[in-house]
């Protein structure tokens, strides 16, 4: 085939597989719920997918279980981790369910396909103790003799790492708190979370004085811009397209904290701290369902990834009070 012809098939491939993404997308927003986050990684996992088949002039429509096989080896050859792998497989399953319901294709090419073995590992998690050192070493950025605009800053991240220390909540759930969450009468907050659902989470004291005390700091610092400009409806503003601060910005802005507070930087990010929340609630007794509707599971079987910490724990149990246990 002359090299215009090669080109001139990848672009037609790609500008349907673009379409037909665009159809799926759309589904999985209006009949599952999915997040801006989930709907834009399978955009990313099906535009890598799409560009592989369109090396060879295929596309979505065309392409036959060899050519997804092909393109799952090709991720290994990339170095992909097999999570990664199973992630992009996963969105390859839905993608041609959906074609085949929607009688595009005729056929499921991904139906028999198996995807790599793994393990589910544990979660990282941090100790108490890591957890306390980092509240203090961003409390004692606050106090520090610093600008306005320094003194702000420490104060939202001590109020960001408190308030998901005591909720648990996923980082885009946390970025993206409203400021109606900091009324000094709320003991519990809504959050809305997953596929749009709300649940309610508590807050503890030290949370509530956190987020008083930044708010109070914001206020000093913007009267004028509030005279000028309708107030921001978020807890956390920006002047970034979401108009909230970012996903990114937090993790890095934890990181830093992290080797401030002489932790492996490495070690630690929202997620863990999420982890850290649960695994410490369980250590201390709570109840696993509790922890799943805090942590907003739809499903057990996410949670019972912690059920390591309740083990240890009933081990440790046994060990301590059972009458017979040896005793050293």
């Amino acid at each position: 085939m002359p090299a215009a012809a090669k080109t001139s098939a990848r672009t037609s491939a790609k500008t349907s597989d673009a379409k037909l993404t665009a159809l799926f997308l759309d589904m999985l927003a209006a009949e599952q719920g999915a997040g801006a986050n989930t709907l834009d990684a399978y955009r990313r996992d099906l535009t890598d997918f799409s560009d592989y088949l369109a090396r060879s002039g295929a596309s979505f429509t065309g392409a036959d279980t060899e050519a997804l096989r092909g393109y799952l080896a090709d991720l290994d050859t990339r170095g992909f981790k097999s999570s990664s792998v199973a992630r992009r497989l996963s969105a390859m399953r839905h993608l041609y369910r959906f074609l085949l319901n929607e009688r595009i294709r005729d056929d499921d090419p991904a139906a028999i396909l198996s995807g790599p073995k793994r393990g589910r590992g544990l979660p990282k998690v941090l100790s108490i103790a890591d957890v306390d050192r980092m509240l203090a070493r961003a409390k004692e950025l606050t106090q520090a003799d610093a600008s306005p605009a320094q003194r702000l800053r420490a104060l939202r991240l001590y109020c960001l790492l408190e308030v998901l220390y005591a909720t648990g909540l996923r980082v885009s759930e946390l970025v993206s708190l409203p400021l109606s969450a900091a009324r000094r009468d709320a003991r519990m907050i809504v959050v809305r979370g997953k596929g749009n659902k709300e649940r309610l989470v508590p807050l503890n004291d030290a949370s509530r004085q956190a987020m008083a005390y930044y708010l109070a700091a914001m206020a000093v610092m913007q009267p004028d811009a509030k005279k000028k400009a309708a107030p921001s409806k978020w807890l956390f503003p920006s002047f970034g397209e979401s108009g909230h601060l970012t996903r990114q910005h937090f993790a890095r802005d934890l990181k830093e904290l992290a080797s401030a507070s002489g932790l492996a930087p490495r070690l630690v990010s929202p997620h863990v701290l999420r982890h850290a929340f649960a695994s410490h609630l369980l250590h201390n007794g709570a109840d696993l369902r509790i922890v799943q509707t805090l942590l907003g599971h739809t499903d057990i079987s996410t949670t019972q990834i912690y059920t390591h910490v309740v083990e240890e724990r009933l081990k440790s149990l046994v060990r301590d009070l059972h009458p017979l246990a040896e005793k050293a």
